[in-house]
């Protein structure tokens, strides 16, 4: 029997701002639909638009640069749907995607949702091909320029982006628009698929490892079960293989398997594939995650690493709220940024993996060019530069549990942003490390992590009492306990060591001892302002007053600096 020629799939996402003219792009490329493919929902027919992530597929001969030997390149054509407030599903849809397709409007250019799918793609793809749709449009006189024109625009935009220098096609998927007869020859479509030809690359497979497979449709067949479609995201799956559908908390036998209305009984990683299980109610999981059983984990917080989407306009604070899209799920959550010890800034960044030994510094926004500096890294940096470490962390907490793999793609967005705002509402992406399955995870796991916040107090020295010590003011209030403050070391301004020895009477005040001694020029400033006081009290205004305000003017004061970790429970202060 001969071997079946060998099928490359290549998943290639269209992108684009609402009514770009994605589907019809996709519909002229296609010569297979998929279930999911082409507006199938009655709501997103009726507003006329892309509301779920639709599919379909292009076959065309494997080309040179793929190998020898007979064998097809399958493109699937993710068809992502355009409208702000469906970005949720786009970034749901980007994980899957192998090439992008970003398409723009000939006669519009870059548009907000243009620009959020250029993030996107930045964010979760490797290639880019732009496609300048609606050539139909323009005069038929001056439609080369305006091409043209446009295509050193796009080369502009992309220039500082990774995708500079990436292919420009002009096309016109549907001349005539939505209206015109279907015997319209679209025009330049022959001429994309080359150049997604020329672009296809063999994305690397891995069929080990757990299998976690994306869902997008989910029906079920009179007799024979339910069955879900979707995007094998890692791993393989086999006939008879047991798959977890964590959001039902169940676990159902494969029956069978079909790729493109062809029965297989294997599919790995970047495949489509529509799987048979035994029944179940399709209504409950129109999408999600499917995978090898327990291989998910429901979080309530996580820690990530991240960095700030250079388009977003604005800080990101910490306490802040963002929509966090993890796994395929977008839920609430709250930011708290941390970066590593000042002393750390510069060290080799490490990948997919979370150092619990370390000390990290709290920070009330993410560093960043235009932050302001901290208290703590203006101490470590008399230039007044802002300085930026290397990485930097978030702690998210979840409104709601949510279901994802160990190490994912996080992407945080303020989708509350007026739509029709010309601004991108990405704010940052990230990998998630560490994920917190305990619901009680401030008690549990929290004082594990070592974030602590730099604290600076000041006072002043009230008087001496002898050579080894003096007492001290205004550095606690009146209420504060002094004794957990005591053995803690502090500086005077004239240069003295030395050390919280207790309280002094009930207003405050305190005695703080001096090992080394205090040195003659701070004991003859000490006790010549004090002397000066005594005599001010006496009423004696002599000449000698004039001159204490200008001695009073500067007087000895003492720093108090200590950490202390934002997570521990008993609150310690900590002096290096």
């Amino acid at each position: 029997m001969a071997a079946e020629p060998r099928v490359l799939n290549v998943n290639v996402g269209v992108l684009g701002h609402i009514d770009s003219g994605k589907t019809a792009l996709a519909r002229a490329l296609s010569t297979t639909g998929s279930t999911a493919a082409f507006d199938r929902a009655p709501q997103s027919r009726a507003r006329g638009i892309t509301l779920d992530l639709g599919f379909s597929c292009l076959r065309t001969a494997l080309p040179p640069q793929l190998g020898p030997g007979p064998g097809e390149l399958q493109f699937t054509l993710v068809d992502c749907p355009g409208h702000a407030s469906l970005i949720r599903t786009i970034i749901g849809g980007a994980q899957i995607i192998d090439l992008m397709m970003l398409v723009i409007d000939v006669t519009k250019g870059m548009q907000t949702q243009s620009a959020e799918c250029l993030v996107i793609g930045q964010i979760a793809c490797q290639k880019m091909v732009v496609v300048l749709n609606k050539i139909d449009l323009l005069p038929e006189g001056k439609r080369q320029s305006a091409i043209e024109k446009m295509t050193k625009k796009m080369q502009k935009t992309l220039e500082n982006t990774k995708f500079c220098g990436c292919p420009i096609v002009a096309v016109a998927a549907k001349p005539g628009g939505p209206e015109a007869p279907e015997s319209e020859t679209p025009l330049g479509v022959s001429e994309l698929i080359e150049v997604l030809k020329s672009q296809a690359y063999l994305p690397s497979r891995d069929p080990s490892g757990q299998f976690l497979m994306a869902v997008d449709h989910c029906f079920s067949i009179k007799g024979q079960g339910t069955v879900m479609t979707g995007t094998i995201l890692s791993g393989s799956v086999s006939l008879g293989d047991n798959v977890e559908i964590p959001a039902l908390k169940v676990t159902k036998k494969v029956k069978s398997m079909q790729m493109f209305h062809t029965p297989v009984t294997y599919a790995m990683q970047g495949d489509r594939v529509g799987i048979c299980v035994t029944q179940f109610d399709p209504k409950l999981l129109e999408r999600g995650l499917i995978c090898t059983p327990e291989s998910l984990h429901t979080i309530h917080a996580a820690i990530i690493s991240l960095k700030k989407i250079q388009y977003f306009r604005g800080r990101l604070h910490t306490k802040a709220k963002f929509h966090i899209t993890v796994g395929h799920e977008t839920v609430m959550g709250r930011v708290m940024f941390f970066s590593p010890a000042p002393a750390d800034f510069n060290e080799e960044i490490q990948e997919n993996v979370f150092d619990f030994e370390k000390d990290y510094l709290y920070q009330e926004e993410y560093l960043s060019k235009d932050s302001n500096s901290s208290e703590e890294n203006k101490e470590n940096n008399q230039t007044g530069e802002v300085q930026l470490p290397r990485q930097q962390w978030a702690l998210l907490e979840f409104e709601k549990p949510v279901t994802c793999p160990k190490l994912c793609l996080v992407i945080g967005s303020k989708l509350d942003t007026d739509i029709h705002a010309n601004t991108c509402r990405l704010a940052f992406h990230g990998v998630l490390l560490q994920g917190m399955e305990d619901k009680n995870y401030m008690e549990t796991f929290l004082p594990k992590l070592k974030v602590y916040k730099l604290k600076h107090k000041e006072g002043q020295v009230e008087r001496v009492m002898d050579d080894y010590s003096v007492i001290g003011r205004s550095l606690f209030k009146k209420e504060t306990n002094i004794q957990i403050f005591v053995g803690l070391k502090v500086k005077l301004s004239t240069g003295e060591d030395g050390i919280i020895d207790g309280g002094f009477g009930q207003s405050g005040k305190f005695k703080i001892r001096i090992p080394d001694g205090l040195k003659p020029d701070t004991k003859m400033l000490l006790t010549a302002a004090s002397k000066k006081k005594s005599k001010a009290g006496k009423g004696d205004t002599t000449k000698e007053d004039e001159s204490s305000k200008n001695d009073s003017a500067q007087p000895v004061t003492i720093s108090l600096l200590f950490k202390r970790y934002v997570f521990d429970t008993q609150k310690k202060m900590i002096q290096s």
